[in-house]
């Protein structure tokens, strides 16, 4: 059975016109012709085909074919024609989102399990000025941010750049992602807006362009 609440909290977050999936990971979801992760071991190969599955779900809501989700040679999910979205997972659970890309240039989402942030990690993740005062689990949902901001962004600029090429300041529910190094067409200073949440021991981001 779906994650309602999961999938609630992704609905709330989400803007107009976008669709949503939810998939367990643990399940045996098919692929299509096309889909392959070569040299995967099995759990991987079930999490990238319950990836595929909840995209297909979301490509439904928004009134689109089925297609297959093949990945690209930077291992970026290869989107249909006239689409973008995201993919995120975690051992118990597959979400994706899809938007028509006349909405929305880019969109990204990240689903951790609501953990503090391991401290062996916070100075590879965290600017100096984000660690300054924060917990372990404000730590998260700065990583959480980054990586939802960092996929949203790449549907556009097709560039990998570090932790520290973004900033991210965090109040209540939303966050803004600015840039500290150019990643073109992104210039030093530019924003990419984004909503957090709590939900159901996981912390969801959503990113969008």
């Amino acid at each position: 059975m779906p994650d309602t609440g999961l999938l609630a909290a992704l609905r709330g977050i989400a803007p107009e016109g976008a669709g949503i999936g939810w998939t367990d990971p643990s399940a045996d979801c098919p692929l299509m012709q096309g889909e392959a992760l070569p040299g995967a071991v099995p759990l991987r190969q079930r999490e990238f085909a319950a990836g595929r599955a909840a995209v297909r779900m979301a490509l439904a809501g928004i009134g689109a074919a089925a297609d297959a989700i093949p990945m690209g040679a930077d291992r970026a999910p290869v989107w249909p024609a006239g689409v973008v979205g995201s993919i995120t997972h975690t051992r118990r659970h597959c979400l994706a989102v899809v938007m028509p890309d006349a909405l929305c240039r880019g969109i990204g989402i990240d689903l951790e399990e609501d953990t503090p942030l391991e401290p062996d990690l916070w100075d590879d993740i965290l600017r100096p000025e984000e660690r300054s005062g924060i917990t372990g689990a404000q730590a998260k949902a700065v990583f959480c941010a980054k990586e939802a901001a960092f996929k949203a962004q790449y549907a556009v600029s097709r560039t990998l750049y570090g932790f520290y090429g973004m900033r991210v300041e965090v109040e209540g529910d939303r966050f803004v992602a600015v840039f500290t190094q150019a990643v073109p067409p992104f210039a030093i200073g530019d924003r990419i807006n984004g909503r957090i949440l709590r939900v159901g021991g996981h912390v969801l981001t959503l990113a969008r362009l």
